[in-house]
């Protein structure tokens, strides 16, 4: 996926380049706007024939420019070049949907009446684009230390600061503006082949990131949806007194590296199986919401490395025989390339944080929420829950349930009865949030352990 995502962020590039270039056209379509002397963008001016052409031509652009650049798989202190990029691409958009009133330097009557808010904006954006382009080249030559780039990017200042002087001169200031718009096209196609050429990087071993303290009989502690150790510190630490308590986080989630593939509940299982104590010593499983899934499917499957189970508001299986729908299915496998873009972490960068204070009711010190791959992992386990679902029936079908103690810890009225049925089980009701976990549900987690 990762090859193809290269692909895709090429073609958004080059798309931008082509629609960036389309005043060329215009020189033959409107006559009118001087083509030594006038902007390229008094094609756009509402005053000509062709506006509507060129300004969606400008806006398709940059919305393909934001793309491209959102589609770029992250690499390290490459960051500033990119966002610089993605700015450009944004100010485009900007001078597309706010065009000039009528050819400043191509008509002389242009002026002479009071001009629209638009007609101002417009020319803060464009002065704004015409300085973010060779900027955002220059940045990215620095990182990328090839001769092309800082060609480009040489012409591209150089040029820049002749269309700035032309325009004080108001002499050539339109040939020195055509020139400066070849060079961005240029740059853009340069960065789509580089991409082209590039090699995807080969992913590594997924090794989780786990946490173990304390001494005495074992307790695997599996969070809920786009949860990490550390929000467990509080009941771990006083777990820790009298029981080894073992903590990890999935892959994608916390501090472990983004897996390559969709989860799926064996493979959750098995990982419970790989982070639990060898066999004969068994395992108490707390597990939290969806997890509440994969310590069953672990304890239906490997009985006797199970001692207990402890299900903290265990979510509910999605009723029906369906899993997952097959757009759902591509759209994860997508999901861990997606996360490790630029556009995942500009995302995950923005709405992280609130997310996290929301669903947990606090700040996220660790600045975990805040990462790409967090973001497509948690919207990863969201679109296999389906097919985990089915497969849980089909392991419930096959597979029966060890006679170990099991509690359902839970909040609502009337949810938990039927799970506890089925495990033959213990029901506990708190007055606990049903997407927070706090330090209430401690008592009862140690009196079931």
């Amino acid at each position: 996926m990762e090859r193809r995502l290269y692909v895709l962020a090429a073609s958004g590039f080059i798309v931008a380049a082509v629609l960036y270039s389309a005043w060329i056209t215009g020189q033959f379509t409107t006559p009118a706007v001087d083509r030594a002397h006038g902007y390229v963008s008094e094609l756009a001016a509402r005053d000509q024939p062709w506006t509507r052409l060129f300004r969606t031509s400008d806006v398709l652009s940059g919305l393909a420019c934001v793309a491209g650049v959102a589609l770029v798989p992250r690499i390290g202190r490459e960051w500033a070049g990119w966002l610089t990029l993605a700015a450009f691409g944004v100010l485009t958009i900007a001078g597309g949907l706010f065009p000039m009133d009528c050819a400043a330097l191509s008509s002389p009557a242009c002026g002479r009446g009071p001009l629209s808010a638009a007609h101002h904006a417009h020319v803060v954006t464009g002065v704004l684009a015409a300085a973010a382009a060779p900027l955002a080249m220059a940045l990215l030559a620095v990182r990328w230390r090839t001769w092309p780039a800082w060609i480009i990017a040489g012409l591209a200042a150089g040029f820049t600061a002749f269309t700035a002087t032309a325009v004080a001169a108001g002499q050539l200031a339109g040939l020195a503006q055509r020139a400066q718009f070849l060079i961005v096209a240029a740059w853009l196609v340069y960065a789509a082949l580089r991409l082209l050429v590039s090699d995807a990087p080969v992913p590594a071993p997924v090794h989780p990131h786990v946490v173990r303290q304390g001494r005495g009989p074992a307790v695997l502690i599996a969070g809920g949806p786009a949860a990490a150790w550390c929000h467990w510190d509080g009941v771990a630490g006083e777990l820790a007194r009298t029981h080894t308590v073992i903590r990890f986080d999935r892959p994608g989630l916390g501090l472990s590296p983004a897996s390559p593939v969709p989860p799926t509940l064996h493979g959750e299982a098995a990982r419970l199986a790989a982070l639990a104590p060898e066999h004969p010593e068994r395992v108490a499983v707390v597990a939290h919401r969806a997890a509440a899934w994969h310590a069953e499917a672990f304890a239906r499957l490997h009985p006797l490395r199970v001692s207990a189970l402890v299900l903290v508001d265990p979510a509910a299986a999605p009723r029906g025989a369906r899993g997952t729908s097959s757009p759902g299915r591509t759209l994860g496998r997508w999901l861990p390339a997606l996360g490790g873009t630029w556009g995942a972490a500009a995302l995950a960068r923005v709405a992280g944080p609130v997310a996290h204070r929301l669903l947990c009711g606090t700040a996220d010190t660790h600045g975990l929420h805040s990462q790409g791959r967090v973001l497509a992992a948690a919207a990863g386990e969201w679109l296999a829950r389906r097919d985990m679902a089915a497969d849980l029936r089909v392991i419930r079908a096959e597979h029966a349930f060890p006679d170990v103690p099991v509690t359902v810890l839970v909040s609502g009225r009337a949810r938990g009865a039927r799970l506890v049925e089925e495990l033959n089980g213990r029901l506990v009701r708190l007055p606990v949030s049903r997407l927070r976990v706090h330090l209430n549900v401690l008592p009862a987690i140690a009196d079931a352990l």
